[in-house]
């Protein structure tokens, strides 16, 4: 089996490319500037209802004035904010050190509910990125992914993400963030290089030289340079006065070469995933670095076979995320491999205007959206572009066969959109390391908004939001959550149980147990949806409201308070009706 990479037009195999500026010589990257703590000028201190110093603006300077001393510091009582905290002035500029043995006294009093440094906030900064007014996508309010809001709790530091594509084309806005990757296509013909496999992973050109050298049906076409492309959303260096800023602009990109002349073998597909995830690969050295995202950016037409599942299930077994590009042939997914497979996240395509773009494919098996953008309409002709400024700008190279100068061009497509969704899975795993891949889905597809526009067929949950997934994971309590992730079909007039077997759990579930529930269906008015507990008491969530409402994406507040907590709870799902179908995509049970 053959894939083709997801760019460019709905029919054709490889990108289309949209007018951009030109080549330009630009300075070397320059470092982040090295940053220290800044020093503390005043605590903000929380008492107790019950203590005097909660309302007592004496008793909270008598306080304030004894812990200073205890510290070493001459502190002093500086007046009450609106939610009645205790604002304390530590008598100037404080070195955090010294600043933190006065917060250690406050800590150690009974009375004290909470306290914090009053810290300083400040505008979000714009990148310094030459091209970064031009990125609608990342931060447009009507159909951008909100990315920059997300920026200041992580930049994807320590993350490694493989771009399983076309290999990489020197590029002076990625070089910074590249590590090395692999060479994966056995056969040297496609692969260009005069040889099979090899530790090289560059991207050595894509063309194909006269219509019909790769099947009937095929055009001739210059080289896309898709993979760093790709590369470019999740990882372009950012605010270095040059180019495209990155989604995760400081995490690290492993290209991983599988496709070349006339695209590329599942078999080298394969392989690839395993080494990228950490697997060990007959005849292939170690991966010195794996990554913990995976993005492929490409398929082709059929169902997930049983070599793609295992690969995939492996590698999100080692912890690894993968995510797949929906395609481009405005169809159901489902019929799209790797899109069809399990244990991904799956996205199709919005445009600048919040509407599914044209050439996406769609459905129930779609988890997400993210911007894809569209250079052209539905109606013209395919190779033409109208409008440039919607695509998804990102880096390139001028070469139209083999690498010529560097460059900067939009394209569009499916394999546009799932980088963005890559670099925020990215930004996830280095904002809190311990997510497991299921979470990191649970997180994107949960904390998604719906789309400006409209989406026929089904666009998942909705288009990502980055600062909305960020914030939700960093301000997560840590209380016991279980989910399942499986997929459960749901027929017409059939009921399905998904399963969630809890542990460790001490006493009963409590008054406020939430439940979340992503359901995937046409027409959610012929549902009625059940949390089953481990005794067999059932709680009704949902029953056949919401009309021809698309999906379910709710977390429900039960009152579980008389259930134990430990056992098997069910999500019961049955549809009443005929001629809408749809499927559980994953639940959830937050103790």
């Amino acid at each position: 089996m053959s894939v083709t990479l997801l760019a460019g037009s709905a029919t054709a195999s490889v990108a289309v490319t949209a007018a951009s500026d030109p080549a330009t010589t630009l300075p070397a990257a320059a470092a982040p500037a090295a940053t220290t703590p800044a020093p503390v000028e005043n605590l903000i201190v929380g008492y107790k209802s019950s203590a005097s110093e909660a309302t007592s603006n004496t008793a909270a300077a008598e306080d304030a004035a004894a812990k200073g001393k205890k510290a070493g510091k001459q502190t002093t009582f500086d007046r009450r904010l609106g939610t009645g905290a205790a604002l304390v002035n530590l008598g100037g500029a404080t070195a955090p050190s010294d600043a933190a043995d006065v917060i250690a006294q406050f800590r150690a009093d009974p009375d004290v509910a909470y306290v914090e440094a009053d810290s300083r906030a400040y505008a979000l900064a714009t990148p310094n990125d030459t091209e970064y007014a031009k990125q609608w996508d990342l931060f447009e309010p009507t159909a951008g992914m909100n990315v920059p809001a997300a920026w200041d709790k992580t930049t994807g530091s320590g993350v490694t993400v493989a771009v399983i594509d076309t290999g990489y084309v020197a590029h002076s806005d990625l070089a910074p963030n590249v590590v090395a990757g692999y060479d994966f296509i056995s056969s040297s013909t496609a692969a260009r290089d005069g040889n099979g496999r090899d530790n090289n992973a560059a991207d050595e050109g894509d063309w194909n030289a006269t219509d019909g050298e790769c099947g009937v049906g095929s055009k001739a076409s210059g080289s896309s340079w898709h993979g760093t492309h790709v590369a470019g959303t999740i990882a372009a260096a950012t605010n270095n006065a040059k180019g495209v800023a990155g989604i995760a602009y400081n995490a690290k990109i492993q290209p991983v070469r599988v496709l070349g002349k006339c695209g590329g073998a599942t078999s080298d597909i394969v392989d690839a995933i395993t080494w990228a995830s950490g697997g060990t690969v007959a005849g292939v050295p170690a991966n010195p670095t794996p990554a913990k995202v995976i993005n492929m950016s490409l398929g082709g037409s059929g169902t997930c076979g049983t070599s793609y599942q295992n690969a995939i299930n492996a590698a999100v077994s080692r912890g690894t995320t993968v995510v797949v590009a929906a395609g481009n042939s405005n169809a159901d997914a489902a019929g799209f491999s790797p899109a069809s497979c399990n244990n991904v996240i799956n996205v199709a395509a919005s445009s600048r205007s919040g509407d599914r773009s044209f050439y996406s494919n769609y459905g129930a098996i779609i988890d997400v959206a993210a911007p894809g953008g569209e250079t052209r309409r539905g109606t013209d002709t395919p190779g033409t572009v109208t409008t440039p400024e919607n695509g998804i700008l990102s880096t390139l190279n001028a070469g139209t066969t083999t690498p010529g100068a560097e460059n900067y061009k939009p394209y569009q497509g499916t394999s546009m959109a799932a980088p963005h969704v890559a670099g925020l899975a990215a930004l996830l795993v280095a904002a809190k390391p311990s997510l497991t891949p299921a979470q990191i889905e649970s997180a994107i597809k949960t904390n998604a908004r719906p789309l400006a526009g409209t989406c026929t067929g089904g666009c998942g949950t909705g288009l990502a939001d980055a600062a909305a997934t960020v914030n939700a994971v960093t301000s997560t309590p840590t209380t016991p959550s279980f989910q399942n992730t499986a997929d459960f079909a749901i027929g017409d007039n059939t009921t399905v149980e998904s399963p969630i077997t809890v542990t460790g759990v001490t006493g009963n579930a409590p008054a406020t147990l939430k439940v979340g529930v992503n359901i995937a269906h046409t027409y959610i008015g012929d549902l009625k949806v059940d949390l089953v507990a481990p005794d067999g008491s059932v709680y009704t969530v949902h029953n056949r409201a919401g009309g021809s409402t698309d999906n379910i994406n709710t977390t429900y507040t039960v009152n579980a308070s008389s259930e134990v907590a430990n056992g098997t709870w069910k999500l019961r799902v049955n549809d009443n009706a005929g001629g809408d179908t749809g499927k559980i995509d994953s639940w959830s049970l937050g103790f």
